[in-house]
């Protein structure tokens, strides 16, 4: 079982990779704005995966990670694997520095088999 945080600014999203990923065996968080991901990130245990969205009012993904990068507590070093339904995914994730990254909607089986390379290569637990 690994720690994930999922932030994501539809409700409706959350609501259902929370639950898709809780049943893939993970225990999850959630938040729904770019500060409320880094208010959760300064609550124990850190997660072992984040995964983010790109676009949310005031603090999207890209800005998100920039701040855990300059809090430099641990938070620098947790997989991002990102989701969005925007053309440009790829140049934005490789800007980020993450080689995780899913377009929506995302197929399940995909998302898994990203989320667990994501977990194999940080050598997090996983879901087997």
């Amino acid at each position: 079982m690994a720690h994930l945080l999922l932030v994501d600014d539809d409700d409706d999203i959350v609501e259902l990779v929370a639950r898709f990923l809780r049943a893939a065996g993970h225990e999850v968080r959630t938040a729904s704005t770019g500060e409320e991901g880094l208010r959760a990130l300064r609550a124990a245990p850190l997660p072992d995966l984040l995964v983010l969205d790109v676009d949310m009012p005031i603090l999207g993904g890209p800005g998100m990670a920039h701040k855990m990068l300059l809090h430099d507590a641990g938070e620098e070093s947790i997989p991002i694997l990102l989701m969005s339904a925007r053309e440009d995914l790829p140049q934005i994730a490789a800007r980020m520095g993450t080689r995780y990254f899913l377009q929506k909607p995302a197929d399940p089986e995909r998302f898994l088999e990203m989320l667990d390379r994501a977990l194999r290569e940080r050598g997090a637990p996983d879901s087997a």
